[in-house]
């Protein structure tokens, strides 16, 4: 969890203002802009293909902006480098977990790979107790359920502290019990000062803000987009 503190000063504000993607050959949205302070959760809601995913991809350096910016800390927050910053923590649908590999391994590579250190037993143990995942820390993840690797997945957060997170359907393939250990891990990380951004159908408990991507959608206007 987050130990940013809790505050209202521009320094711990994260910004994107006037975003645009281009994607498959479409403006997927154009305009997008959001402010979202420390302890601040900000809701994507949208239909399918509305570009939620777009953006959360885009905020995590994994797409180009087509126009704008993003900022935290005095910082830029757009490009390739983002996803393996100090600042970001981010999930998507793929689960990024190696399958022959056993959940603790999974978990010291995503640290070591993210910080070039070693992951703290106690840091490991914390975490696989959050998401009830104790008794499979030594089971490769080729026999785990699809609820449990999206659980070990989900492990990422609770393994490093950052202030950002960006998060693409947290809440698929869990049951109403992993849903209420989800929603704690995101509040406790709110309640630290920390940042969230979730892209998700089902409604979380946790307050905040919606930014719905309807009204960011590409108006054709008589002219068409060219790259």
């Amino acid at each position: 969890m987050s130990r940013v503190q809790n505050n209202s000063d521009e320094t711990h504000v994260y910004r994107g203002d006037n975003l645009s993607c281009w994607r498959g050959g479409r403006m997927v949205f154009e305009g997008l802009s959001f402010e979202v302070k420390a302890g601040e959760y900000l809701h994507l809601k949208g239909a399918n293909g509305s570009g939620k995913s777009t953006l959360i991809r885009l905020l995590a350096g994994l797409l180009e902006t087509r126009t704008g910016s993003a900022s935290f800390a005095g910082d830029s927050m757009l490009g390739s480098d983002v996803a393996a910053s100090a600042h970001v923590i981010y999930s998507g649908h793929q689960h990024a977990l190696k399958p022959v590999l056993t959940l603790r391994e999974n978990s010291e590579n995503y640290v070591k790979l993210m910080t070039g250190g070693s992951l703290a037993y106690e840091t490991l143990e914390a975490a696989v107790d959050r998401f009830d995942l104790y008794d499979l820390i030594d089971t490769p993840v080729r026999y785990f359920s699809s609820g449990q690797t999206h659980r070990c997945s989900l492990l990422r957060f609770c393994l490093l502290d950052r202030p950002i997170w960006l998060m693409d359907e947290p809440t698929v393939g869990l049951d109403a019990e992993n849903r209420g250990r989800l929603e704690a891990v995101m509040q406790d990380h709110l309640n630290g000062g920390g940042i969230i951004l979730a892209a998700s159908h089902d409604p979380l408990n946790l307050g905040g803000k919606t930014l719905m991507m309807a009204d960011f959608e590409a108006k054709a206007s008589g002219q068409e987009y060219w790259l």
